[in-house]
C-alpha cells in the first residue's frame, strides 16, 4: 500500500465503522386503517366543517354549546387547573433535556486557580501557585449526541402531545360535569313540580275523605307517595353538589369558592361529524404522543450501537504554574498541552450488548403501545357513535311513552274525581309519568355528554 493509501487508511476505518452505528431510519409503525367508521354519523353531521390535519389543540369546540357559563368555566380550567400546570411544566423539562443533550455537540471549557504550601520529607516546606484553563470536544464520530438530541426532540414533542391531550381531557371532563349538572337542576325542577301536585292531590284526597267518598287508606298513600317524592328531590340536592365541587376542583379553585346558580338544560344537541379514521392519526394528541415515542426509543437504539465504538476526544490545557508568587503570571512559567486521545471499552461482560437488547425491546414496546393508541381511538370513535345514535333513538320513544303517561294521567285524575277508580289508580299513572318524565332528562342529559365523548375522541376539532 503506498503512502497516501496509508495515511487514508484511519479515515476510512472511520466511515465504514460510523456507517454501522447511528439509529435506524425511522419509519412510523404501520398500521392498518379503516376506509371508514362502521358505525354511520348523525344524519346532521354535516352542519359542520371537517377537521384540518394536525390540529393537536383543536379549538374552542364546546362553543358549539352556545353556553357562556361554560365558556367562562373552562377558560378558568385554562387558567388554574393544576394537572394542566403539571404538564406544562413536564413539557418545560423536557425542552431542557433537549437543550441538554444539544450541548454536547459543543466542547466544555473549565478552569481553575490553586495555592498551596508542600512538604516532602525532611526538605523544607515550598510553595506551588497554578493557574490552569481546559477545554475537551468529544468528536459525535458514531452519532451517539445526534441520536441523544433526536430522542430528546421527540420526547420534547411527545410532552407537548401529553400536553395537549391534558387540556382536552380537562375540557371534556368539565363540559360533561356541567351538563349532568344541568340535568340534576332540572331534575330538581321537575321533583319540585311533582312535589307540589303530590301535595294538592293529598289535599284533593283529604277533601274526599271529609266528604265520605275516599277512604283512610287512599289518605296514607297519598302521604307516603309525597314522601317519597321528597326524598328523591333531597337526593338530587347531593348530587347537584358534588358535581359543582368537581367543576371547582377542575376550574382550579377549592368547592366553597364556586356557587352555580340552577339554570336550564340546553335542547339542542349539536352535530359532530366523524370524518374518516385516517384522520385520527394527524388529530389527536394522545396518538401524536405515542408516536413520538416511538421516534424517540429508535433514536435510543442509535445510543446504544454508539457505546460499542471508541470515542475520539480532543483536549487542551493551558496556564501558569510557579513555585514562586512574583513568578506565578510570567511567561517561562506557562504550560499547555494539546492532542487527541482515543479511548474504547474492551470488556464489560456483555453489558453493552443487553443495552442495545434492551433499546431494541423498548422500541418494540413503544410501537405496540402507538398501534394499541390508534385502535382504542378507533374503539371511541365508534362506541361514541353507537351510543349518540341509539340514545337519540331511545329519548323518541321515552318522550312518546311520556306524551302517552301525560294522557293517561289526565284520564285517571278525571275518573277519581268522579269516583269510577281508586287511588291506587292514580298513583300508578302518576309513577309512571313521573319515572317518563324522569328517563326524559337523563337520556337527553346521556346525549350530551356523550356529544363531548365523540369531540373528545376525534381529537376536539373538526
Amino acid at each position: 500500500m503506498n503512502r497516501p493509501l496509508r495515511r487514508l487508511a484511519p479515515l476510512l476505518l472511520a466511515l465504514a465503522l460510523s456507517a454501522c452505528a447511528g439509529a435506524p431510519e425511522y419509519v412510523r409503525p404501520a398500521i392498518t386503517v379503516a376506509p371508514g367508521f362502521k358505525e354511520a354519523p348523525p344524519p346532521q353531521a354535516g352542519v359542520w366543517q371537517p377537521a384540518q390535519p394536525g390540529e393537536l389543540q383543536g379549538g374552542m369546540w364546546w362553543r358549539i354549546f352556545d353556553d357562556r357559563v361554560l365558556d367562562a368555566l373552562i377558560a378558568e380550567a385554562d387558567l388554574a387547573n393544576q394537572n394542566l400546570r403539571i404538564a406544562e411544566a413536564q413539557l418545560r423539562q423536557a425542552r431542557a433535556a433537549t437543550d441538554a443533550a444539544r450541548a454536547g455537540l459543543y466542547p466544555s471549557v473549565s478552569g481553575g486557580v490553586s495555592a498551596s504550601r508542600i512538604r516532602t520529607g525532611a526538605a523544607p516546606a515550598g510553595s506551588s501557585y497554578s493557574l490552569d484553563v481546559s477545554a475537551a470536544w468529544e468528536a459525535d464520530l458514531w452519532g451517539r449526541v445526534r441520536s441523544s438530541i433526536a430522542a430528546a426532540d421527540a420526547l420534547a414533542a411527545a410532552s407537548a402531545a401529553d400536553l395537549a391531550a391534558a387540556r382536552l381531557s380537562i375540557h371534556a371532563q368539565l363540559a360533561q360535569s356541567y351538563f349532568q349538572l344541568r340535568v340534576a337542576d332540572a331534575q330538581g325542577r321537575l321533583l319540585d313540580e311533582t312535589v307540589a301536585s303530590y301535595q294538592r292531590s293529598l289535599q284533593l284526597t283529604r277533601d274526599r275523605l271529609a266528604a265520605g267518598v275516599a277512604t283512610r287508606a287512599d289518605v296514607a298513600q297519598a302521604e307516603a307517595q309525597l314522601k317519597i317524592a321528597q326524598a328523591q328531590r333531597l337526593d338530587v340536592g347531593i348530587a347537584r353538589a358534588q358535581l359543582e365541587h368537581a367543576l371547582a376542583l377542575l376550574t382550579g379553585r377549592a368547592p366553597a369558592d364556586l356557587t352555580l346558580a340552577a339554570d336550564t338544560l340546553s335542547e339542542a344537541i349539536p352535530a359532530v361529524p366523524a370524518g374518516v379514521p385516517s384522520r385520527l392519526l394527524e388529530r389527536r394528541p394522545d396518538i401524536a404522543g405515542a408516536e413520538r415515542r416511538v421516534a424517540a426509543a429508535n433514536a435510543q437504539i442509535g445510543v446504544a450501537r454508539a457505546a460499542f465504538y471508541p470515542s475520539l476526544t480532543l483536549s487542551a490545557d493551558g496556564g501558569f504554574r510557579s513555585t514562586r508568587l512574583g513568578d506565578w503570571l510570567t511567561l517561562p512559567s506557562r504550560v499547555w498541552s494539546l492532542g487527541p486521545s482515543l479511548a474504547a471499552l474492551l470488556f464489560d461482560g456483555g453489558a453493552r450488548v443487553a443495552a442495545n437488547e434492551q433499546a431494541m425491546a423498548a422500541y418494540d414496546a413503544t410501537a405496540a403501545a402507538y398501534r394499541q393508541t390508534v385502535l382504542t381511538a378507533f374503539q371511541e370513535v365508534e362506541d361514541n357513535l353507537a351510543a349518540l345514535r341509539v340514545l337519540a333513538e331511545e329519548e323518541q320513544v321515552q318522550r312518546e311513552a311520556l306524551a302517552a303517561a301525560r294522557i293517561s294521567l289526565d284520564i285517571v285524575t278525571l275518573q277519581y274525581k268522579a269516583g269510577t277508580v281508586s287511588y291506587l289508580n292514580v298513583i300508578q299513572v302518576q309513577t309512571t309519568a313521573l319515572q317518563s318524565e324522569q328517563s326524559v332528562l337523563a337520556l337527553h342529559g346521556r346525549r350530551l355528554t356523550a356529544t363531548v365523548a365523540l369531540v373528545k375522541a376525534l381529537g376536539g376539532a373538526w
